[in-house]
Protein backbone atom coordinates (compact mmCIF):
# COMPACT_ATOMS: atom_id res chain seq x y z
CA UNK A 1 0.00 0.00 0.00
CA UNK A 2 1.44 3.16 -0.57
CA UNK A 3 1.99 6.62 0.96
CA UNK A 4 -0.66 8.34 -0.41
CA UNK A 5 -3.10 5.72 -0.09
CA UNK A 6 -2.66 5.13 3.51
CA UNK A 7 -2.40 8.69 4.47
CA UNK A 8 -6.49 9.10 2.33
CA UNK A 9 -7.29 6.02 4.61
CA UNK A 10 -5.82 7.70 7.77
CA UNK A 11 -7.73 10.85 7.02
CA UNK A 12 -10.70 9.24 6.40
CA UNK A 13 -10.80 7.54 9.57
CA UNK A 14 -10.34 10.16 11.32
CA UNK A 15 -13.17 12.35 10.08
CA UNK A 16 -15.05 10.04 10.94
CA UNK A 17 -14.10 9.38 14.49
CA UNK A 18 -14.36 12.74 14.83
CA UNK A 19 -18.19 13.36 13.23
CA UNK A 20 -18.96 10.37 15.83
CA UNK A 21 -17.62 12.32 18.77
CA UNK A 22 -19.23 15.88 17.40
CA UNK A 23 -22.63 14.07 17.37
CA UNK A 24 -22.40 12.39 20.52
CA UNK A 25 -21.19 15.75 21.69
CA UNK A 26 -24.24 17.47 20.39
CA UNK A 27 -26.61 14.14 21.77
CA UNK A 28 -25.22 14.73 25.41
CA UNK A 29 -25.44 18.16 25.44
CA UNK A 30 -29.25 18.14 24.18
CA UNK A 31 -30.07 15.95 26.73
CA UNK A 32 -28.46 17.94 29.34
CA UNK A 33 -30.43 20.54 28.38
CA UNK A 34 -33.55 18.92 28.21
CA UNK A 35 -32.94 17.71 32.05
CA UNK A 36 -31.58 21.60 32.96
CA UNK A 37 -35.15 22.28 31.53
CA UNK A 38 -36.79 19.73 33.57
CA UNK A 39 -35.58 20.40 36.73
CA UNK A 40 -35.69 24.07 36.43
CA UNK A 41 -39.69 24.02 35.05
CA UNK A 42 -41.26 23.63 38.65
CA UNK A 43 -38.91 26.25 40.47
CA UNK A 44 -39.62 28.87 37.20
CA UNK A 45 -43.82 27.81 37.54
CA UNK A 46 -43.32 28.45 41.51
CA UNK A 47 -41.96 31.77 40.65
CA UNK A 48 -44.86 32.85 38.40
CA UNK A 49 -47.64 31.67 40.04
CA UNK A 50 -46.02 33.67 43.17
CA UNK A 51 -47.19 36.94 40.76
CA UNK A 52 -50.38 35.60 40.13
CA UNK A 53 -54.08 35.80 41.92
CA UNK A 54 -55.57 32.84 43.38
CA UNK A 55 -58.04 33.11 40.90
CA UNK A 56 -55.52 33.22 37.99
CA UNK A 57 -53.69 30.08 39.40
CA UNK A 58 -57.29 28.03 39.66
CA UNK A 59 -58.18 29.17 36.46
CA UNK A 60 -55.28 27.01 34.66
CA UNK A 61 -51.39 26.84 34.18
CA UNK A 62 -49.21 29.45 32.83
CA UNK A 63 -45.82 30.31 32.14
CA UNK A 64 -46.20 34.46 31.86
CA UNK A 65 -45.97 36.47 35.09
CA UNK A 66 -48.80 38.32 35.81
CA UNK A 67 -49.44 41.59 38.04
CA UNK A 68 -50.21 40.09 41.46
CA UNK A 69 -46.54 39.64 43.00
CA UNK A 70 -46.69 43.08 45.21
CA UNK A 71 -50.13 42.45 46.46
CA UNK A 72 -49.56 38.50 47.44
CA UNK A 73 -46.42 40.22 49.21
CA UNK A 74 -48.26 42.65 51.28
CA UNK A 75 -51.03 40.52 51.71
CA UNK A 76 -49.13 37.71 53.29
CA UNK A 77 -46.65 40.12 55.62
CA UNK A 78 -49.60 42.31 56.58
CA UNK A 79 -53.05 41.23 56.30
CA UNK A 80 -54.63 39.99 60.01
CA UNK A 81 -55.80 37.13 58.53
CA UNK A 82 -52.51 35.59 58.70
CA UNK A 83 -50.91 37.17 61.43
CA UNK A 84 -51.67 34.80 64.36
CA UNK A 85 -50.14 31.66 61.79
CA UNK A 86 -47.37 33.37 59.92
CA UNK A 87 -44.85 35.59 60.14
CA UNK A 88 -41.91 35.23 57.75
CA UNK A 89 -39.21 37.13 59.98
CA UNK A 90 -39.53 34.36 62.86
CA UNK A 91 -39.81 31.61 60.47
CA UNK A 92 -36.76 32.50 58.61
CA UNK A 93 -34.63 33.34 62.03
CA UNK A 94 -36.19 30.28 63.63
CA UNK A 95 -35.69 28.21 60.60
CA UNK A 96 -31.88 29.68 60.12
CA UNK A 97 -31.34 28.88 64.10
CA UNK A 98 -32.61 24.96 63.83
CA UNK A 99 -30.76 24.43 60.34
CA UNK A 100 -27.61 26.14 60.97
CA UNK A 101 -26.88 24.04 64.13
CA UNK A 102 -28.23 21.26 63.07
CA UNK A 103 -25.91 21.30 59.77
CA UNK A 104 -22.88 22.04 61.39
CA UNK A 105 -23.36 19.62 63.96
CA UNK A 106 -24.31 17.00 60.84
CA UNK A 107 -21.22 17.29 58.87
CA UNK A 108 -18.64 17.96 61.86
CA UNK A 109 -19.37 14.82 63.57
CA UNK A 110 -19.99 12.38 61.09
CA UNK A 111 -16.71 13.38 59.15
CA UNK A 112 -14.94 12.62 62.88
CA UNK A 113 -17.06 9.26 63.22
CA UNK A 114 -15.75 8.31 59.52
CA UNK A 115 -12.46 9.35 60.62
CA UNK A 116 -12.38 7.68 63.52
CA UNK A 117 -13.57 4.01 61.45
CA UNK A 118 -11.46 4.94 58.58
CA UNK A 119 -7.98 5.53 60.58
CA UNK A 120 -8.24 3.24 63.29
CA UNK A 121 -8.29 -0.48 63.79
CA UNK A 122 -10.12 -1.87 66.64
CA UNK A 123 -11.80 -4.48 67.90
CA UNK A 124 -15.51 -4.56 66.56
CA UNK A 125 -14.54 -2.08 63.75
CA UNK A 126 -16.56 -3.33 61.12
CA UNK A 127 -19.68 -4.75 63.86
CA UNK A 128 -20.07 -1.05 64.94
CA UNK A 129 -19.82 0.49 61.79
CA UNK A 130 -22.63 -2.33 60.47
CA UNK A 131 -24.82 -1.27 63.41
CA UNK A 132 -24.42 2.41 62.56
CA UNK A 133 -25.68 1.35 58.73
CA UNK A 134 -29.13 -0.45 60.23
CA UNK A 135 -29.65 2.57 62.10
CA UNK A 136 -30.34 4.43 58.90
CA UNK A 137 -32.62 1.61 57.93
CA UNK A 138 -35.31 2.58 60.85
CA UNK A 139 -38.01 5.32 59.81
CA UNK A 140 -37.87 8.26 62.14
CA UNK A 141 -41.69 7.94 62.33
CA UNK A 142 -40.92 4.28 64.07
CA UNK A 143 -39.34 5.74 66.85
CA UNK A 144 -41.48 9.36 67.13
CA UNK A 145 -44.21 8.41 70.02
CA UNK A 146 -40.87 7.24 72.37
CA UNK A 147 -38.77 10.37 71.36
CA UNK A 148 -41.44 12.45 72.19
CA UNK A 149 -42.31 11.06 75.69
CA UNK A 150 -38.47 11.09 76.10
CA UNK A 151 -38.34 14.78 75.20
CA UNK A 152 -41.35 15.88 77.68
CA UNK A 153 -39.97 13.87 80.69
CA UNK A 154 -36.69 15.77 79.86
CA UNK A 155 -38.91 19.10 79.59
CA UNK A 156 -36.76 19.91 76.33
CA UNK A 157 -40.32 20.23 74.09
CA UNK A 158 -41.45 23.44 72.65
CA UNK A 159 -37.78 24.01 72.36
CA UNK A 160 -35.44 23.57 69.50
CA UNK A 161 -33.22 21.30 71.53
CA UNK A 162 -34.58 17.89 70.62
CA UNK A 163 -34.43 19.31 66.97
CA UNK A 164 -30.55 19.72 66.79
CA UNK A 165 -28.84 17.45 69.23
CA UNK A 166 -29.89 14.04 67.16
CA UNK A 167 -28.31 15.99 64.43
CA UNK A 168 -25.04 14.11 66.26
CA UNK A 169 -26.32 11.03 64.95
CA UNK A 170 -26.07 10.62 61.15
CA UNK A 171 -26.18 7.59 59.62
CA UNK A 172 -26.16 8.43 56.12
CA UNK A 173 -24.00 11.04 56.35
CA UNK A 174 -21.50 8.80 58.06
CA UNK A 175 -21.60 6.18 55.18
CA UNK A 176 -21.20 9.21 52.55
CA UNK A 177 -17.74 10.25 54.54
CA UNK A 178 -16.48 7.13 55.08
CA UNK A 179 -16.50 5.64 51.31
CA UNK A 180 -15.00 8.89 50.43
CA UNK A 181 -12.30 8.60 52.74
CA UNK A 182 -11.44 5.25 51.58
CA UNK A 183 -11.22 6.65 47.66
CA UNK A 184 -9.88 10.03 49.12
CA UNK A 185 -8.01 9.82 52.05
CA UNK A 186 -4.60 7.70 52.65
CA UNK A 187 -3.48 6.81 55.71
CA UNK A 188 -0.13 7.30 55.01
CA UNK A 189 -0.78 11.26 54.98
CA UNK A 190 -1.76 10.38 59.23
CA UNK A 191 1.03 8.71 59.67
CA UNK A 192 3.32 11.00 58.30
CA UNK A 193 1.33 13.53 60.74
CA UNK A 194 2.30 11.33 63.48
CA UNK A 195 5.76 10.75 62.70
CA UNK A 196 5.97 15.30 62.80
CA UNK A 197 4.36 15.54 65.76
CA UNK A 198 0.71 16.47 64.93
CA UNK A 199 -2.38 14.98 67.52
CA UNK A 200 -4.60 13.08 66.66
CA UNK A 201 -7.38 15.63 66.39
CA UNK A 202 -5.29 18.19 65.31
CA UNK A 203 -3.86 15.90 62.37
CA UNK A 204 -8.53 15.79 62.09
CA UNK A 205 -8.77 19.44 62.17
CA UNK A 206 -5.81 20.46 59.86
CA UNK A 207 -5.51 17.53 57.60
CA UNK A 208 -8.71 15.60 57.35
CA UNK A 209 -11.38 18.70 57.02
CA UNK A 210 -9.12 20.22 54.10
CA UNK A 211 -9.27 17.09 52.44
CA UNK A 212 -12.88 16.33 53.02
CA UNK A 213 -14.03 19.23 51.92
CA UNK A 214 -16.14 18.16 48.69
CA UNK A 215 -17.70 15.54 50.83
CA UNK A 216 -18.87 17.75 53.21
CA UNK A 217 -20.02 20.45 51.35
CA UNK A 218 -22.02 17.82 49.56
CA UNK A 219 -23.49 16.46 52.79
CA UNK A 220 -23.68 19.81 53.86
CA UNK A 221 -26.38 21.08 51.55
CA UNK A 222 -28.49 17.51 51.83
CA UNK A 223 -28.47 18.08 55.72
CA UNK A 224 -29.53 21.78 55.15
CA UNK A 225 -32.27 20.92 52.89
CA UNK A 226 -33.33 18.30 54.85
CA UNK A 227 -33.56 20.16 58.06
CA UNK A 228 -34.79 23.74 56.48
CA UNK A 229 -37.96 21.69 54.85
CA UNK A 230 -38.55 19.16 58.22
CA UNK A 231 -42.00 19.89 59.00
CA UNK A 232 -42.64 16.41 60.86
CA UNK A 233 -40.37 16.67 64.03
CA UNK A 234 -40.93 20.52 64.31
CA UNK A 235 -44.87 20.11 64.39
CA UNK A 236 -44.39 16.83 66.92
CA UNK A 237 -41.94 18.65 69.36
CA UNK A 238 -42.97 22.54 69.00
CA UNK A 239 -46.63 21.04 70.42
CA UNK A 240 -48.29 24.83 72.17
CA UNK A 241 -46.21 27.14 70.99
CA UNK A 242 -46.97 30.82 69.15
CA UNK A 243 -45.86 32.27 65.73
CA UNK A 244 -42.50 33.67 67.46
CA UNK A 245 -40.96 30.13 67.74
CA UNK A 246 -42.78 27.92 64.50
CA UNK A 247 -40.22 27.06 61.83
CA UNK A 248 -41.11 27.90 58.30
CA UNK A 249 -42.61 24.65 57.25
CA UNK A 250 -44.79 24.83 59.92
CA UNK A 251 -45.98 28.16 58.70
CA UNK A 252 -46.47 26.66 55.06
CA UNK A 253 -48.10 24.03 56.90
CA UNK A 254 -50.71 26.66 57.76
CA UNK A 255 -51.12 28.80 55.17
CA UNK A 256 -53.11 25.33 53.65
CA UNK A 257 -55.11 24.18 56.41
CA UNK A 258 -57.39 27.16 56.33
CA UNK A 259 -60.99 26.20 54.64
CA UNK A 260 -60.22 29.20 52.32
CA UNK A 261 -56.81 28.91 50.71
CA UNK A 262 -54.82 31.57 48.87
CA UNK A 263 -52.94 30.29 46.42
CA UNK A 264 -51.25 33.22 45.26
CA UNK A 265 -50.17 34.05 48.71
CA UNK A 266 -49.23 30.40 49.19
CA UNK A 267 -47.12 30.58 46.22
CA UNK A 268 -45.30 33.89 47.21
CA UNK A 269 -44.59 32.03 50.95
CA UNK A 270 -42.58 28.93 49.36
CA UNK A 271 -40.74 31.34 46.95
CA UNK A 272 -39.38 33.27 50.10
CA UNK A 273 -38.92 30.02 51.54
CA UNK A 274 -36.61 28.27 48.93
CA UNK A 275 -34.72 31.53 48.95
CA UNK A 276 -31.75 30.22 52.20
CA UNK A 277 -30.98 26.88 49.98
CA UNK A 278 -30.59 28.40 46.62
CA UNK A 279 -28.27 30.59 48.67
CA UNK A 280 -26.75 27.55 50.71
CA UNK A 281 -26.04 25.54 47.18
CA UNK A 282 -24.52 28.65 45.45
CA UNK A 283 -22.15 29.42 48.41
CA UNK A 284 -21.38 25.85 48.94
CA UNK A 285 -21.16 24.01 45.30
CA UNK A 286 -17.16 26.18 44.68
CA UNK A 287 -16.14 23.97 47.11
CA UNK A 288 -17.63 20.96 45.27
CA UNK A 289 -16.43 22.12 42.02
CA UNK A 290 -13.08 22.91 43.73
CA UNK A 291 -13.11 19.31 44.71
CA UNK A 292 -14.17 17.40 41.06
CA UNK A 293 -11.16 19.62 39.51
CA UNK A 294 -8.74 18.70 42.85
CA UNK A 295 -9.42 15.14 41.84
CA UNK A 296 -9.24 15.13 38.55
CA UNK A 297 -5.75 16.26 38.47
CA UNK A 298 -4.89 13.84 40.95
CA UNK A 299 -1.97 10.92 40.39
Amino acid sequence: MSKNSMKSTYGAAKDNYTKKIKIKSWVLFAWMVILTIICLLPIYILLINSTRSSVEIQNGFSLIPSGSFGENFKTLTTSSQFKSSINMAYGYKNSAIITISATILTVFFSALTSYGIHVYDFKLKEISYTIILMVMMVPVQVTGAGFLSFMIDLKLHNTFWPLIIPAVAAPAVVYFMRSYMKSSFPLEIVEAARIDGSGEFGTFIKIAIPMMKPAIAVQSIFAFIQNWNNLYTPQMILLSVGVEKKTLPMMMASLTASDKIDYGVVYMAIALSVIPIIVAYVFLSKFIIAGVALGGVKE
